[in-house]
């Protein structure tokens, strides 16, 4: 039996296998099209008949290769790449509902999914509804409704760093014949594979440590291949039941398992378009390959300053599983036993107006708009990325209004210390 490649090795050698004289890294295909000798040939590929590339916005060869490698790391069976976090949460849940369906989510999940969700989604006609991801499960079964078509969470919630836990929400998923969809964008597959504890679907922001150098925005969705759509075929007529713009194919018979990521593909990219560039791709692929070595950088400095901070007369509190005392420990012991992520919610004893002047004196960390890159940054949520949202719905996302996100970086740790340190004397 051949040896399963281990995750480092995958990071670096996965979804690229360059034949005899071919280039030994994966080429930026940089074209919106690809030449055919005969009109049959086409016409086969535009009837999903046979398999290869005519437009970049369904696929693209680079593209697709560093798809198949997050789909290896993952342990999944296929993957989309998207133009954003954003698209690939939007089009995981658009692929399975429409105008009068229902999903439940978690209610502390990222501000802008939570908004794509609970305003955007309304009003093409799909509601959701928020649910406590720690209440029990029958308080969370509640909210299911007959239309009801998956349950969502994210691994490590942003910015509140909640963990989820996963085989609850698989359970609960699974006993209303739904699918369960995780964001796994702070964990990553290095830390965690939702797919291994039930999950399955799994989306991620690309933009964050996977790419890990804020180059490039993108998104990923990766299909475990796992779900049994035709045993639950009332509720996915879009996978289950004959598609006329494809003369009729019915994709959970045609594609089997790969019957998700082929609707994804070849209804919403082909209607919809919000593709990465091949160029994107190429540097998505870059950051991948040393994604198992920074990660673990990340959560290591990432550990140290939550304990430091800890201790500090001046924080009124910090959380982050990794801390014995924190809420999550425990989860994060079962669910990240390697490590979590590099990302620490924390609060200052005093005003508002003393995280902002603490912040406006860090010289080491920037105030950037964008978490989980090799620098570090901060970011004040109440005020930036949920600032669309009221005090009470920061509360039910989990974003206490004094909360301060801090991405630790790969720099040496006792330089972010005292750049954290210097910028506390001030307040």
């Amino acid at each position: 039996m051949e040896k399963k490649l281990s995750k480092e090795t995958l990071c670096v050698q996965a979804g690229w296998t360059p034949k005899n004289g071919e280039p030994r890294v994966v080429p930026i295909y940089q074209s919106t099209t690809f030449k055919y000798d005969d009109s049959d040939q086409m016409a086969r590929l535009f009837d999903l008949k046979d398999t290869g590339y005519f437009y970049t916005r369904l696929q693209n060869p680079t593209n697709d290769a560093v798809a198949s490698k997050i789909a290896a790391l993952e342990g999944g069976v296929g993957a989309i790449l998207t133009s954003s976090g954003q698209t690939a949460n939007f089009y995981a849940i658009l692929n399975i509902c429409e105008a009068g369906d229902h999903f439940v989510c978690s209610s502390t999940i990222y501000g802008g999914t939570f908004n794509l969700f609970g305003v955007t989604l309304k009003k093409m006609g799909i509601e959701c509804t928020f649910i406590d991801a720690d209440a029990p499960e029958e308080e969370i079964e509640k909210a299911f409704r007959p239309n009801t078509k998956c349950l969502f969470g994210e691994t490590i919630s942003n910015p509140g760093i909640n963990v989820l836990d996963i085989e609850k929400f698989a359970r609960i998923a699974h006993k209303h014949g739904v699918p369960l969809i995780v964001d796994n964008t702070f964990a990553t597959p290095i830390n965690c594979r939702p797919f291994e504890w039930g999950a399955d679907i799994v989306t991620h922001s690309t933009t964050k440590y996977m790419d890990g150098h804020a180059t490039s925005v993108g998104g990923v969705i990766v299909d475990s291949g796992n779900f049994d759509w035709m045993a639950h075929a009332d509720k996915f007529p879009g996978l289950t039941t004959p598609d006329e713009s494809y003369h009729g194919l019915t994709y959970a018979k045609a594609f089997g398992k790969m019957a998700y990521i082929t609707k994804a593909t070849a209804q919403l990219m082909r209607d919809l378009g919000a593709i990465p560039s091949p160029m994107n791709a190429f540097l998505l692929n870059l950051g991948l390959e040393t994604l198992h070595l920074r990660v673990a950088r990340h959560c290591a400095n990432a550990q140290k300053v939550a304990e430091w901070l800890e201790v500090n007369p001046k924080v009124k509190w910090v959380h982050y599983c990794g801390l014995k005392g924190n809420k999550y420990y425990e989860l994060a012991q079962k669910y990240l036993p390697n490590g979590s992520c590099g990302v620490i919610a924390f609060g200052l004893k005093g005003t508002r107006e003393d995280a902002v002047k603490f912040m406006d004196s860090l010289k080491l960390a920037c105030i950037v708009t964008h978490v989980a890159d090799a620098r570090t940054c901060v970011l004040h949520p109440a005020s930036h990325t949920h600032r669309q949202l009221s005090d009470e719905q920061l509360i039910e996302a989990g974003v206490a209004p004094d909360l301060i996100r801090l991405s630790v970086g790969i720099e040496n740790v006792d330089d972010i210390i005292t750049d954290l340190e210097q910028a506390l004397q001030n307040i």
